[in-house]
């Protein structure tokens, strides 16, 4: 049975539109051209980091974070970067009585954002700068389950990337949903991995309750 759901953050709960627009704006450069490029580094497998390199040999993302909130221009998503079905969604779950919990591979800022935004929400936050560990590494899921309450084989996690979250976390024995929306679930979904790998395909977080509860009553 699944008991507990775990949440990816970016293009999961938060649309990153906006975010990433700053960046291209910070690094000069017209938004659809970054947003192009942005495209391309991930459909060739490559880390998106190359992105910003692509632009400017040399950019440290950490170091320009820094940058960006000492010039007063902070990374920034707020409720209105939350995809519309997050809140209803996990209202569902609450009274279905499952445990939640948000985990990405966040700064800290982003982690005092996020407990802003889910102060009642969720049982946990948590992300790859509180815990030195970022996905795809198994130790971040090791966290994970440290932090859940549950076996790990009792634990949904919900991510939009075949290779940072589906792959990693059933190689940890929990269960998977890709989520089809944001550029790597776009230019992922039609993949083998993506068809046959996670326990759910979902194109809303909507869908997830009604999913979980047949699942728990052995309709699979």
């Amino acid at each position: 049975m699944i008991k507990a759901v775990v949440f990816d953050v970016g293009e999961c709960l938060v649309d990153e539109t906006r975010e990433y627009g700053t960046w291209a704006d910070w690094l000069g450069v017209p938004r659809h051209t970054f947003a192009a490029m942005f495209g391309a580094v991930i459909a060739q497998g490559r880390d998106y980091r190359e992105t910003f390199q692509e632009f400017r040999p040399g950019f440290d993302l950490y170091e320009q974070r820094e940058a960006r909130a000492a010039a007063g221009k902070p990374e920034h998503f707020d409720e209105g970067d939350l995809y519309p079905d997050v809140r209803p969604a996990f209202a569902q779950l609450r009274a279905d009585g499952l445990w939640l919990g948000i985990a990405g591979n966040q700064t800290v800022r982003a982690g005092g954002i996020l407990r802003e935004l889910f102060t009642e929400d969720v049982d946990l936050i948590g992300t790859s700068d509180d815990w030195g560990a970022s996905k795809p590494d198994p130790a971040f899921f090791h966290r994970v389950a440290e932090a859940v309450p549950f076996d790990n084989a009792e634990i949904l996690y919900v991510g939009d990337r075949v290779d940072n979250d589906l792959r990693p976390a059933t190689a940890a024995g929990m269960a998977t949903a890709l989520v089809h929306r944001g550029p790597w679930a776009t230019i992922q979904w039609n993949s083998e991995e993506a068809r046959e790998l996670p326990t759910f395909r979902i194109k809303s977080l909507s869908e997830l309750p009604e999913m979980i509860a047949k699942f728990n009553a052995g309709e699979r």
